[in-house]
């Protein structure tokens, strides 16, 4: 381990805590305050990510390591938990999770991996009334974002397309569908938005970004870069 970390760490850890003992704008912060902020700094995240470019990378890791010690501050304040709590069950489930390097099970594939990780979430959540292996899906996630999340997860445990084309298929019959509702709204005045909001277009469309993700997501970033440029 590299020796200057605790030291660097434990550093940080008591400048977060004079901040919030001492700065105005740090004093009067709660975790809905810091929300729409966090969610900032991952896009931010993501944007060093997707331009490659790794001095940036490493400043908005810090800023996001800056709100997770932020957050555990504030749950420790109220009494829910501390930081050696959290960083302490992180631990923990990261060993739980992988019996194939902590235990005596086989995995030889990331895809094994994958299915075992949320065969012991679904174990691990037996007594919680949301047990599903959609139930860490965030609400609050981008619609197309968390289709491809879902569709990624259920196919961890065997419910997945057989071929890409088949998606296509549905996709193509499910946009035809909608077309029709549209034309039938338009021409007869009645009201079919129940139809228009169907959540199978956006679903599949998500499905599609899981098959063909590092692409469709090179793209999609490229394509925001040249609306940019434009305006």
């Amino acid at each position: 381990m590299n020796e200057d970390l605790l030291p660097t760490f434990q550093k940080l850890f008591e400048v977060v805590h004079e901040l919030r003992e001492k700065c105005p704008w740090d004093q009067v912060q709660t975790k809905e305050s810091l929300r729409h902020l966090t969610i900032e700094e991952v896009y931010e995240m993501g944007d060093a990510i997707l331009q490659d470019d790794w001095q940036e990378l490493k400043k908005e890791l810090g800023d996001i390591l800056l709100h997770v010690l932020f957050y555990a501050r504030i749950g420790e304040e109220q009494g829910h938990f501390s930081t050696t709590e959290m960083i302490q069950s992180l631990t923990d489930k990261l060993i739980r999770r992988h019996p194939h390097i902590y235990g005596d099970l086989k995995a030889d594939t990331a895809e094994e991996v994958t299915r075992n990780w949320e065969q012991i979430k679904m174990l691990e959540k037996k007594d919680d009334k949301k047990k599903s292996v959609l139930s860490g899906v965030p609400q609050g996630m981008p619609a197309l974002i968390k289709a491809q999340r879902m569709q990624e997860k259920v196919a961890s445990v065997g419910f997945d397309w057989e071929a890409p084309e088949q998606v296509w298929l549905k996709v193509q019959e499910e946009l035809e569908e909608l077309k029709a509702e549209a034309v039938k709204h338009e021409a007869t005045g009645q009201n079919h938005e129940r139809r228009l909001q169907r959540s199978e277009p956006p679903f599949l469309a998500g499905e599609l970004c899981s098959i063909h993700e590092s692409e469709s997501r090179r793209r999609a970033g490229t394509y925001q870069s040249q609306i940019q440029k434009s305006l």
